[in-house]
């Protein structure tokens, strides 16, 4: 395609695929679209691990990464580890202790809160993009709040574009003011750290809100799993489409079977917008463990990095027991999923899903040319 975005990114086809799974990112791009790595999943160690991979899988297609580096949150890069975990509450470890418990999953308290540096934390993402840099990416993203200085002053230095996420048409206002060359419209139906506007509002929202300012293309998000979606977003404006949770249900992913089966499962109405996971408001498959959490006798979430330090060890054990067989763990079982969950009936491979979209995409084209022929 010929767009501004595509022009920015070397993109053939604008299915940009958003991941944790390096196997999807470099499926991704050889079968035409374009993989985004979910960086903060990672360590600067291992970050370099897997983009080297990437690098030698590729195929020379392009690819990018993506950061989570929020404005707020409630720490800085000045507090040390030791004092973020001594600032959980030990009412909270032994609720996560407690609901483990009765649902068969071990866990020792020493292991309740993890111990890693929060990947949140300025300092880690400066270090994440000192990685990422040594890399030829194509495309930097900052995946919750204003994309921070620092990753807009390298963008410019290695002629990298940087992308920034929003929710809300006053978000991408300040997203274009601090120097963005691509804003991604992401409504609430997304998966992740997500608004409360519709998809279908929010990109010609933001596409008014930013116009005057200057031009700056548009990528639309949030349930879209299907190339007719695509091309929906694009008539209105967008030039192409973000998505993520179609590729949790392909054979390259890194969800457990017990995600895969339960997203098979659910329907668009399976997923609940929560702070029980990162401690922002975040759209997960809903399980056994928002219902806790949501309870009378509930401590109730912590705030962010805090939040996501004491749920992840505690996920993590859940998904391994779900696996090995247990059923109650099961119920607990949760991920990062949006609506379009609803829209997914099978597991296929990343270069099918992509295949899939480009034919939808252009049969939709096709239909609507039909109807405004003479």
């Amino acid at each position: 395609m010929n767009n501004e975005l595509c022009r920015l990114t070397g993109a053939d086809f604008p299915l940009f695929a958003f991941s944790h799974c390096r196997d999807v990112v470099a499926a991704v791009s050889r079968a035409g679209g374009f993989g985004v790595l979910g960086g903060s999943s990672f360590t600067p160690e291992s970050l370099e691990v897997e983009l080297a991979w990437i690098d030698a899988h590729v195929d020379g297609k392009p690819y990018g990464v993506d950061f989570v580096v929020p404005e707020k949150q409630a720490a800085s890069s000045e507090i040390g580890t030791e004092e973020l975990i001594a600032r959980i509450p030990q009412a909270h470890r032994d609720f996560v202790l407690d609901l483990l418990a009765r649902h068969d999953v071990k866990l020792d308290a020493d292991s309740v809160v993890n111990r890693r540096r929060p990947p949140t934390l300025p300092d880690i993402g400066e270090a994440l993009m000192e990685v990422a840099f040594r890399h030829p990416i194509r495309l930097i993203a900052n995946a919750l709040g204003i994309a921070p200085a620092s990753m807009i002053e390298r963008g410019r230095a290695h002629g990298v574009p940087v992308a920034a996420l929003v929710g809300a048409k006053e978000h991408a206002v300040r997203q274009v003011n601090a120097g963005v060359d691509i804003v991604i419209a992401q409504g609430t139906e997304a998966g992740g750290h997500c608004g409360e506007v519709s998809t279908l509002v929010l990109v010609p929202e933001v596409i008014r809100a930013i116009a005057p300012i200057r031009p700056v293309p548009m990528l639309a998000a949030g349930g879209i799993m299907t190339g007719g979606q695509m091309a929906a977003a694009m008539a209105m404006g967008a030039q192409g489409a973000w998505t993520g949770t179609v590729w949790l249900a392909t054979t390259e992913a890194e969800t457990s079977e017990t995600i895969r089966q339960k997203m098979i499962e659910a329907s668009s109405r399976g997923t609940v917008r929560s702070p029980a996971r990162t401690g922002k408001p975040c759209r997960q498959l809903r399980s056994a463990w928002h219902d806790a959490w949501e309870s009378e006798n509930s401590p109730g979430p912590l705030p962010m990095p805090l939040m996501a330090m004491l749920s992840q060890p505690a996920l993590t054990q859940v998904e391994k027991a779900a696996d090995a067989g247990n059923a109650k763990a099961r119920a607990l079982a949760t991920y990062f999923v949006g609506q379009g969950v609803g829209l997914v009936e099978e597991v296929r491979s990343a270069g099918a899903v992509v295949q899939q979209f480009k034919q939808e995409f252009a049969d939709a084209l096709a239909g609507l040319l039909e109807t405004i022929e003479d």
